[in-house]
């Protein structure tokens, strides 16, 4: 696809060697001839007027003017009066370069995908306002390479956001900025590694590849699963596996989005505490909550063992790529100088716009927005399921925007969801995310976060059959 450059066009990469025998207008044919027939000057491609080529390459306009007369009467090139001079559709070019796209996929009726937030409530309006904010006001310091740990000022309106809503023991000093969870998990993993650290524990049902890319950076192969069930992780089992450090979702589990009660809680602290273990919290969704308080993070409980991850691709959007670790004082170097090893820092007017964002208010506004939006949905999502599949057992649905639906027990859940997408409907299930792969008992994981009200309900009534 050709890009459509405005004032004088594209930038165009071809050079003349005036101590070759050539003539330098058989030497600019053939170098535009050969960007055609590669497949760099695509059809429709916008060239440089003859007055630019000129003056860039050093040569006269006359000898540009003769080439594109030229090359326009072998077909390579067209030109329209008043129009600029671009590569004709009957061009020949490489059938590798512009070879025909793979197929789309089907559109499907409803993509009950879950971990995708809504992503039409995405702030743009606001986003937009608070970069410009932040490019107005940054001082020019703020525009060079900042400290590793990520904008002093995000990292002090993180600090108190935590401490506020999430009930974080946290300072500007103990957080990294990190670009969304799986590169904060990554870093501590590494720093981890680095101390000795070998044996990580993972709950079950959990991440799926997400746990092993993780442990394959950090250069860790000794990965543990551990067993979850209605309390959350077990921590008798956590404890007998002999692990050294822990990846938790304490405040809505994923994926079967049970909250991990508070007696589990003490216990994997003491856990953590008598063993000189490590406990790394993800702490994705818990901003959305419905029929519960507010739980707090496991990080608040001790502060030196655990690492508080967190980010906001469920709350704003997961193209932001924006994330912190609230690290415990004595591995906080160790991260940051793996955060500055990989990338010398995020993004600095992004990080910005965030804390702008965050301290006038308007991301709580969206955050009150969205969540009534979820819960909203959530409601649809129930009312079509006792609608459409009357009696079957929804859990998970405290916070966050998935639930889990369970399938009768004599069901094939991979061939519920095949069924489900012959008629053009998306499900996923829990048998992804266990550790065998398990396909029983069959458990849905009915994601209704970018599922709009009308899809949740025709696409639940298009499958009611599979369903019961």
């Amino acid at each position: 696809m050709a890009i459509q450059w405005s004032g004088l066009g594209p930038a165009l990469l071809l050079s003349l060697d005036r101590s070759r025998p050539e003539p330098l207008r058989v030497q600019l044919e053939t170098g535009l001839r050969e960007a055609i027939r590669g497949g760099r000057l695509p059809v429709g491609e916008r060239l440089p007027s003859s007055r630019e080529l000129a003056r860039t390459l050093g040569v006269s306009r006359g000898l540009v003017q003769e080439c594109f007369g030229q090359l326009q009467a072998e077909g390579y090139l067209t030109t329209q009066v008043g129009s600029a001079t671009r590569v004709a559709a009957s061009a020949h070019t490489s059938p590798d370069v512009h070879a025909p796209a793979p197929a789309p996929e089907p559109r499907l009726l409803a993509d009950f995908l879950p971990a995708v937030p809504d992503l039409a409530s995405f702030p743009r309006t606001d986003w937009a306002w608070a970069v410009q904010q932040a490019c107005r006001d940054a001082p020019n310091a703020a525009l060079g390479y900042d400290d590793h740990r990520g904008s002093g000022v995000l990292r002090s309106v993180l600090a108190g956001y935590l401490s506020r809503v999430r009930g974080a023991a946290a300072s500007p000093d103990r957080l990294v900025v990190c670009a969304g969870f799986c590169q904060g998990l990554n870093l501590v993993l590494k720093a981890l590694a680095d101390k000795g650290i070998t044996k990580i524990a993972f709950e079950d049902p959990g991440y799926d590849e997400t746990s092993t890319l993780a442990m394959a950076w950090a250069g860790l192969t000794d990965l543990i699963r551990v067993p979850v069930d209605s309390q959350g992780i077990d921590v008798a089992a956590l404890r007998a596996s002999g692990a050294q450090a822990v990846v938790i979702t304490p405040a809505h589990q994923w994926p079967t989005g049970v909250v991990l009660s508070p007696e589990r809680r003490h216990a994997l602290v003491d856990w953590a505490t008598s063993s000189d273990g490590w406990i790394i919290e993800d702490d994705y969704d818990a901003e959305f909550r419905y029929d519960r308080e507010p739980v707090g993070v496991v990080q608040g409980l001790a502060p030196d063992r655990v690492f508080a991850v967190g980010t906001v691709s469920k709350s704003l959007a997961p193209a932001v790529r924006l994330g912190w670790v609230l690290c415990p004082s004595t591995v906080l170097e160790a991260v940051a100088d793996q955060k500055n090893a990989l990338d010398r820092g995020c993004p600095g007017i992004d990080q910005l716009a965030l804390a702008r964002l965050m301290e006038s208010g308007r991301y709580d506004r969206h955050l009150r927005r969205v969540r009534a939006m979820y819960g909203a949905r959530r409601t649809v999502l129930l009312d079509a399921l006792a609608e459409y599949a009357k009696g079957m057992p929804v859990t998970g649905l405290a916070a966050g925007f998935h639930a889990v639906a369970h399938l009768p027990a004599d069901f094939d859940e991979i061939e519920v969801r095949a069924a489900a997408r012959a008629r053009s409907v998306g499900l996923y299930g829990m048998s992804t995310q266990r550790s065998n792969r398990a396909t029983t008992p069959g458990q849905l994981i009915l994601g209704f976060g970018n599922v709009s009200d009308r899809s949740i309900c025709s696409g639940i009534a298009k499958i009611a059959d599979l369903l019961i």
